[in-house]
């Protein structure tokens, strides 16, 4: 089991996409500043997407222009195609993120084209993103399973994992979109994709729609998983997927693996603060169980 963990911090992009109150510009900066404090080693700052379709992403370029990169720390975006590759190269983003699905009808839910498809799109988009100095992260969503048609082939799953490493992904988040992962099959997707894909180049996306977040992390940490992705306070969800809910919380998991000393680099009290300073921008408490526990503790 990993001694060592790479938390990427996805609050700002994943997290604030779906929220209903509109998040300024300034206010997005704040938060990624409060996150680079904290000490996170990689934070998924914006997403160069369509305004038409989300909203809260519009401003993608400004929140690049405005934030203190701190050294040591990898300011990432999602890019869909290559329009939004040229906006990430001009805001001076260094690595991105493209966004495959195991499951046909989520992929053309989310992005209006077939899983093949998108793959086809997402080559290019890697060749021009490595032949500008970008490195690509590949997100691998409905891996555990699938709101349209539920449960998803594991062998499709390892088979498109590894297709994305083959496009020149240096690392694939095999993702549970709505958050319908258990402990009991961690496992087992683990065995097929691990089969495909060294478990240096496999990272892990969480949701918490179940309350199995943390558990699925226990269960993946013994083959040696040593990247999960997770959102401050518990932000997020996923604009195309009926009833998912936030993101496993950063604070949660931190507050976890500093427990069971596993290093993350991350101060639990610097993350606790930029979890209170969106949640202030928010029209709705965190889901979070330990801010929940640290704003009881505050009255």
């Amino acid at each position: 089991m990993a001694k060592q963990v790479t938390i990427v911090e996805v609050g700002p992009r994943d997290g604030l996409q779906n929220e209903r109150v509109s998040i300024s510009t300034a206010n997005k900066i704040e938060f990624v500043n409060r996150l680079s404090a904290a000490g996170l080693p990689v934070i998924e700052v914006s997403a160069f997407v369509s305004p038409k379709w989300i909203p809260q992403m519009a401003d993608a370029s400004e929140v690049f222009a405005g934030i203190d990169r701190r050294p040591g720390t990898r300011y990432t975006a999602l890019v869909p195609n290559l329009r939004g590759l040229e906006r990430a190269v001009a805001a001076g983003v260094s690595e991105i993120a493209i966004l495959a699905a195991a499951s046909e009808s989520f992929s053309r839910k989310n992005i209006n084209q077939g899983v093949d498809e998108s793959l086809v799109k997402y080559a290019e988009v890697c060749r021009q993103a490595h032949a500008a100095g970008l490195r690509v992260r590949g997100y691998l969503s409905t891996a555990f399973g699938c709101p349209f048609e539920g449960e998803v082939s594991v062998e499709r799953v390892a088979q498109i994992a590894s297709r994305l490493v083959d496009l020149g992904a240096f690392e694939v988040a095999v993702s549970d979109t709505i958050g319908i992962a258990h402990p009991g099959q961690v496992p087992i997707v683990l065995d097929a994709v691990l089969a495909r894909v060294p478990a240096t180049q496999v990272a892990l996306h969480f949701h918490d729609t179940r309350g199995t977040g943390l558990a699925n992390v226990l269960a993946s940490l013994p083959f040696g998983i040593a990247t999960f992705d997770a959102s401050a306070g518990g932000l997020g969800g996923c604009p195309y997927a009926p009833g998912a809910a936030g993101n496993l919380a950063t604070d949660d998991l931190v507050y976890m693996l500093q427990g069971m000393n596993v290093e993350t680099g991350v101060s639990l009290s610097a993350l606790g603060e930029a979890s209170r300073f969106i949640a202030s921008r928010l029209d709705h408490p965190l889901a979070s169980r330990y801010a929940q526990a640290e704003a009881a503790s505050r009255r």
